[in-house]
């Protein structure tokens, strides 16, 4: 089930690559400081630093790009980031500002949002938990600061995928006790979770792939998941 509505997903993605292909769009919601798309005037000139960012000195348009930090290569600087044609909102800019490499097209980076946006919009009309579950183990990725800016009104899921668990060893502080609910099983899914000395407070496995809730108990030092693909958090701790 999960694959399908995955491979559904790519293909509507595909789709909607092509169509924006040389073009900026309207926003999505309609709104002028909305996560949308681009907006269709042309024009060449673009806005000065964005709220929020960290203001350009004076004279800082013929700086050059920003240096590069951790060896990640040299950013376009926020006050050149212009579309081929049309211009940026506000929020398409700040979602943006030190993501573009040095000559990259920012509109190819902000279609990689979009697309993000466009894959939860797709998943969540199918399968909520889905969604979130895709968030959790990466299979979408960079999907917190495209919702921040781009599709803000998905902004449940990534918190409630802040919560949960993709598959693999999770200890100490990253353990949050409560309870879980497996969101796509196999039929090969179990789990374990283990306190102090590694003893084992509770294990158990997904016959014929059926979703199981565990409990995480405050003692618990390590959860173990392997199958399960995500676990998401049920009730209160959500």
């Amino acid at each position: 089930m999960r694959n399908t509505l995955l491979a559904g997903a790519a293909v509507v993605f595909a789709t909607a690559a092509l169509a924006a292909c040389g073009s900026s769009s309207g926003d999505r919601g309609g709104s002028g400081d909305g996560g949308g798309r681009a907006a269709g005037a042309p024009s060449a000139v673009s806005s000065g630093p964005v709220a929020g960012t960290d203001a350009e000195p004076s004279g800082a348009a013929s700086a050059g790009p920003r240096p590069s930090r951790s060896g990640e290569p040299p950013k376009i600087p926020a006050d050149r980031l212009t579309p081929a044609t049309g211009t940026f909102t506000k929020k398409q800019k700040e979602y943006l500002t030190d993501r573009v490499p040095v000559g990259m097209d920012p509109a190819a980076v902000l279609q990689t949002g979009q697309e993000t946006c466009d894959r939860l919009d797709y998943l969540v009309k199918v399968d909520r938990d889905t969604a979130v579950g895709a968030i959790v183990t990466g299979e979408i990725t960079g999907a917190e600061p495209a919702v921040a800016h781009l599709c803000p009104g998905h902004e449940a899921l990534v918190e409630r995928a802040s919560h949960g668990y993709a598959d693999g060893v999770h200890r100490g502080k990253g353990l949050r006790p409560g309870r879980y609910r497996d969101v796509s099983p196999t039929p090969d899914c179990t789990w374990e979770v283990t306190g102090p000395g590694g003893k084992v407070l509770a294990s158990g496995s997904s016959h014929g792939g059926k979703r199981t809730t565990i409990t995480i108990p405050e003692a618990a030092l390590a959860l173990t998941s392997t199958g399960c693909w995500a676990w998401l958090p049920e009730g209160d701790n959500g």
